[in-house]
């Protein structure tokens, strides 16, 4: 009788409206959540142990690694019942038939997951690139970075993809971290819990799960946990306006899921080199007892050299669990893990209870995204449907919205009816820039400079490769010192199509203009040449602090005329 009650109590605890860190639709009626109760309680209480224990793992589906590794993942699927996949590259059908055969065959929905910051590109090399976070975080209309995830939300459905493992709420204040830079919205948190809340609304709002990541923060990090283990030695005062702030304004909002990463942080965790993701006192002591987050906390990806390398398959799982993780993401040894999580039960070290808690989480979050329910995707025009027109339209408006405008001292902008010279450097391409710039730009190379007539003005485009979003962002010394030589007898235009970081060790002191584009790719280079032809207007703002001259917030509003505005003073946000 006292287990029923408490059952009971549980479940209304966790479907009730003043606890709205627990996702639920925003439209949910008292007799919705009556029905949910009801049928979390059914399932739960007609769920084998096994079938329990396996709600608990998530693990990785490629279909670039053969159909001998698909027949594994298929294996896993019917004999160790998982509660979900995550799916990897790189063949949008071939992922979409699979999500139908295993959907079809799982006696409990799977929740289907993707890491698609910058949308379902991330993973699927056909679909449309959306911005990384950096360039969202330059943008002032928090309302478009809502518009960008709604999209995404739209693609995630399209594929069968109920969880997209973002946003990153990071807050990036090392300019060297190798794996979260252009992935954060910057260095500033008010930008960063601003911008998060907009892009977990459009996804949620829209029924696809978000998931802040990565607890408890990885901005400022030397170290890629995809290698080894980062370590955050701040202070608990520093911890807490900086790196945990974002996580705290933000657990309250409904968001769906906390993704915890591999990170040693000594301040919140006593024993020696233990990762946050299998940290009692990190996830139990803090994330759920003195924060009182109630949605699903999910380990960042156990494959990842940080605790792989450490830890054995299913040993890393059980200890992930008993740390206070509902969901483990990438198992490596989902058959062993269940294995040692029971043996633990059976010992006294875990409850039923915490299995009984994250089972009915899991089963309350699957049930509100609708997955009681499921219909088979159709795999045909995929690939259109993931990049077409209405993904370009809203890309450039995004990139247009981003453009920031450091300087512009000798009003050089907008650059029509003059003669413009256009001089590309460094390593990406740049063409889809000039051909848009228009035939009165006339392309010189690094070893034409001479030819340029002196009081000339010249745009200089710094093209970083931006094929990934880890590539570095530092510019040569070969291209600083034809930039340093140009200045002498030109009115210089410097254009950044990379991290604002590039400009860190740049003098641009007698640069009369700079303009920071963030990436370099066709959406983002067509926005630019637009807006320097007065197009479009200028406003972004910069998120990160790049050095003691270029601070968060600085930027110039240009508008989308031949004239600038009366006062063009840097702005602060």
């Amino acid at each position: 009788m006292k287990k029923l009650l408490y059952t009971s109590l549980f479940i209304v605890a966790l479907i009730s409206p003043k606890l709205n860190a627990q996702y639920q639709p925003k439209n949910a009626s008292k007799e919705d959540l009556k029905k949910a109760q009801q049928w979390v309680d059914k399932i739960y209480k007609n769920l084998s142990q096994d079938e329990k224990l396996g709600q608990l793992f998530i693990v990785a589906l490629y279909t670039n690694k053969g159909e001998e590794y698909i027949s594994q993942v298929r294996n896993i699927v019917a004999n160790d019942k998982i509660g979900g996949l995550i799916l990897m590259q790189d063949d949008a059908a071939r992922e979409i038939n699979l999500v139908n055969e295993f959907q079809q065959t799982s006696k409990i929905p799977l929740i289907i997951g993707m890491d698609a910051e910058w949308g379902l590109y991330q993973r699927i090399a056909t679909a449309h690139k959306f911005p990384w976070a950096m360039t969202l975080g330059a943008i002032q209309d928090k309302n478009l970075v809502y518009q960008m995830a709604a999209k995404i939300a739209e693609d995630c459905h399209r594929m069968g993809i109920n969880w997209d493992f973002a946003p990153v709420v990071d807050v990036n204040t090392n300019p060297n971290n190798p794996i979260i830079g252009n992935r954060s919205f910057g260095s500033e948190v008010d930008n960063v819990i601003s911008s998060a809340l907009s892009y977990s609304n459009g996804l949620q709002d829209n029924n696809i799960l978000a998931a802040i990541k990565h607890f408890p923060g990885h901005g400022d990090t030397s170290t890629d946990s995809h290698l080894d283990l980062p370590v955050v030695s701040h202070s608990m005062e520093r911890l807490n306006t900086i790196e945990l702030a974002p996580f705290k304004a933000l657990m309250n909002k409904g968001i769906g899921g906390v993704m915890v990463a591999h990170l040693y942080v000594p301040s919140l965790e006593s024993g020696k080199g233990i990762p946050a993701s299998v940290s009692k006192n990190i996830i139990t002591g803090l994330l759920k007892d003195k924060l009182g987050y109630k949605g699903l906390i999910i380990t960042d990806a156990l494959n990842m050299g940080a605790v792989a390398n450490k830890y054995k398959p299913g040993e890393l799982d059980a200890m992930a669990f008993k740390a206070g993780n509902d969901i483990m993401l990438f198992s490596q040894g989902v058959s062993e893990g269940k294995k040692l999580i029971q043996k633990a039960i059976d010992k006294g070290e875990i409850s039923q209870n915490r299995v009984e808690e994250s089972v009915k989480k899991i089963l309350l979050t699957k049930y509100f995204l609708g997955l009681t329910q499921y219909t088979p995707k159709n795999p045909e025009n995929i690939n259109t449907d993931l990049n077409n027109d209405s993904h370009k339209a809203l890309v450039q408006n995004l990139y247009v919205n981003a453009l920031t405008l450091l300087k512009d001292e000798k009003k050089l902008l907008p650059i029509t009816g003059k003669q413009i010279y256009y001089v590309p450097l460094e390593e990406a391409p740049y063409q889809t820039f000039a051909d848009r710039l228009g035939a009165s730009v006339m392309v010189k190379k690094a070893s034409e400079i001479n030819t340029i007539p002196a009081g000339s003005t010249v745009i200089v485009g710094f093209h970083k490769d931006n094929s990934t979003a880890y590539k570095p962002y530092k510019i040569s010394p070969e291209s600083k010192k034809i930039l340093t030589d140009l200045t002498r007898n030109q009115n210089v235009i410097l254009n950044v199509f990379g991290s604002a970081y590039a400009l860190k060790d740049i003098d641009i002191s007698k640069v009369s203009t700079v303009l920071v584009s963030y990436e370099n790719n066709d959406d983002s280079m067509n926005a630019t040449a637009d807006a320097l032809n007065g197009k479009t207007k200028i406003g972004g703002r910069l998120p990160v602090l790049v050095n003691d001259q270029l601070k968060p917030g600085m930027g110039i509003d240009l508008n989308s005329t031949t004239s600038l505005p009366n006062n063009t003073t840097s702005k602060q946000q």
